[in-house]
């Protein structure tokens, strides 16, 4: 497994019309990308100006699907002007062993 958060940075009065996009673009990955499992959108009262973003893929080649598909591209060009900053994170899995 492969995870993804992002933290974004709202420009003022942006939050909004940013939630509906990124919602549309979750569900569009979820149904589009086979190998996206979890898109998960998360806001704070006590930050309203920030939104974080919790993603699963199967591995890192289906993360690199995603960012190449028409959707997040569209998403990103849509987004990229409300955004004041984002911080993007990626996340590998470790799986346990028994000693």
């Amino acid at each position: 497994m492969f995870a993804v958060t992002v933290i974004f940075t709202m420009r003022p009065g942006q939050i909004d019309a940013f939630l509906r996009l990124a919602c549309a673009q979750a569900t569009n990955s979820l149904r589009l990308e086979p190998g996206c499992h979890q898109f998960d959108i998360w806001t704070d009262p006590a930050r309203p100006d920030q939104v974080y973003l919790y993603e699963t893929y199967a591995d890192a080649a289906a993360f690199d699907a995603h960012l190449a598909s028409d959707h997040f591209k569209r998403f990103a060009e849509q987004t990229e002007p409300m955004v004041f900053d984002k911080q993007v994170a990626t996340w590998a899995k470790q799986e346990s062993t028994d000693e």
